[in-house]
């Protein structure tokens, strides 16, 4: 392989050409070595992006991405405490259960439920105030104990719009779809 040497040169040309000889080396020997060969003979994934029926359909992000290989894994962009119509519900509480609410229904949109979640991140505009709520909520949609998913709760200044308490992001993995 070849070495990697430092540049004096003030475009730093030298450096970026070592590198670049670098990674084809590196490419190569996995290629030699079948690494790469093997990476190809894998099916590709097939990825859907859409926003399901019940939900808001925002116009710069989608709420649902659909990976579909040797499993599929379901990423949710970050739901609020916002209805298919967009408006707002009152009081923190009743975000959260909004908030449950839409996840639950772009789990369905995808033939899952919360048993596939695996991974929770929630951000709240104020933890102190909301924290034991925001667990009881949660908890309801997660009656199996012994199978919860990883869970990340963060307080953040603020979220996109005024008025939201509360946003929790999901990944979850189901079976393969079967063709």
């Amino acid at each position: 392989m070849p070495e990697l040497t430092s540049s004096t040169s003030p475009a730093g040309e030298d450096q970026v050409a070592s590198r670049r000889d670098f990674v084809a080396a590196a490419v190569a020997a996995a290629a030699a070595s079948g690494t790469a060969g093997s990476a190809q003979a894998q099916p590709a994934a097939d990825v859907r992006h859409f926003n399901p029926p019940g939900l808001s359909s925002p116009p710069a992000y989608s709420h649902v991405v659909e990976v579909n290989g040797p499993h599929r894994t379901i990423y949710l962009a970050g739901q609020t405490g916002v209805d298919a119509n967009g408006k707002i519900a009152g009081d923190f509480r009743a975000q959260t259960v909004q908030v449950f609410e839409n996840i639950k229904t772009a789990l369905a949109a995808v033939g899952g439920g919360f048993e596939h979640v695996v991974k929770l991140n929630s951000y709240l505009i104020n933890i102190e105030a909301n924290a034991d709520e925001y667990r009881q909520v949660r908890a309801s949609y997660f009656p199996n104990k012994s199978r919860l998913p990883a869970s990340t709760l963060l307080q953040v200044p603020r979220l996109a719009q005024p008025g939201y308490m509360l946003e929790v992001e999901v990944v979850a993995v189901l079976p393969p779809k079967q063709a």
